[in-house]
């Protein structure tokens, strides 16, 4: 919606907050909304960027009990992650 989230791209991923909000797709303010009680960004990334293949949720059903990278969006490092499992919202 035209607004800053970041200064740069590095920043987004070493540790400044994000400028609010962030929207979902559906117009939902995230980091607000309680649409969204866990405020993650789902990745499935290594802290250095590179692709987490045991945690991406990649071939996940809804009976699984997978697990997947994320990090949560008011940290300001984005690849940061952490295992949650797949079927959190």
């Amino acid at each position: 919606q035209g607004q800053l989230l970041a200064k740069s791209w590095s920043s987004l991923f070493g540790g400044a907050a994000l400028r609010g909000p962030i929207y979902s797709f559906n117009g939902r303010n995230v980091l607000a909304d309680p649409l969204w009680p866990h405020r993650l960004a789902w990745h499935g990334s290594t802290p250095r960027g590179g692709h987490a293949r045991r945690w991406d949720c990649q071939g996940w059903h809804s009976s699984g009990t997978a697990q997947g990278m994320a990090s949560a969006l008011g940290e300001g490092r984005l690849l940061a992650g952490q295992r949650h499992n797949c079927s959190t919202p």
